[in-house]
């Protein structure tokens, strides 16, 4: 990376920590696809299997303590749920419905697949996906399923290694190649992989940046 880029790079972490500093807010849920808002400002989704850390990177990206909820029971909660981000609002933050849960009921899981595969391929303003991943693991068969469900939507997601706190850097590090090589086998995924840890910290400003630069703002 150039000088010039680096300069770039921390110019847009800046703008990004100053926007998230600011206005905030929970907009709505929507359990079907006739609740959700106009399509009128860029969004960008986060999923991520079940206890894999999202609410907590969406608290800790927006520097807020509960802004997004965890569901008590994982799998449970089956809505897209929205948060606006600047004043007027910018850009959407959209938290999508854990995958991966075993205990959920059939008809819950189909429920999930379809409310998520018609937003995905239906939502023109959808400008980037995250897919959270935990870090202590790497991608799992449920994480490869919904990387490949993105791949046929086209639509183009970040892989985001969540939790990375929890492991020494030597094992993280196996990790890291190994979520590496997996995004390289999918066509829709974007090549850098952030490595984030909502509890210390790690990786936030650098997810704040390309989130900013996703949205186009």
């Amino acid at each position: 990376m150039t000088d010039e880029e680096i300069a770039e790079r921390r110019e847009l972490e800046r703008r990004a920590n100053k926007l998230f500093s600011g206005r905030v807010d929970f907009l709505l849920s929507a359990p079907q696809l006739k609740f959700l808002p106009e399509p009128t400002v860029p969004e960008i989704a986060f999923c991520g299997r079940s206890n894999v850390g999202k609410s907590s990177l969406i608290n800790a990206l927006t520097g807020r303590k509960a802004i997004a909820r965890a569901s008590v029971t994982p799998g449970r909660t089956q809505e897209l749920n929205f948060f606006e981000v600047g004043d007027p609002t910018l850009f959407r933050l959209v938290d999508m419905p854990g995958y991966g849960f075993a205990k959920a009921p059939v008809k819950v899981v189909e429920k999930w697949k379809n409310l998520v595969k018609t937003y995905l391929r239906g939502r023109p303003v959808l400008a980037r996906t995250l897919v959270l991943v935990d870090g202590r693991h790497g991608p799992k068969d449920v994480d490869r399923e919904m990387m490949k469900m993105l791949d046929e939507a086209a639509v183009g997601y970040r892989v985001v290694l969540t939790k990375a706190d929890k492991m020494k850097a030597s094992e993280l590090a196996k990790v890291v190649a190994a979520t590496e090589a997996e995004a390289r086998k999918h066509v829709a995924s974007y090549p850098e992989i952030h490595v984030t840890s909502a509890e210390k910290g790690m990786g936030i400003g650098e997810l704040r940046a390309a989130v900013l630069g996703d949205a186009g703002v």
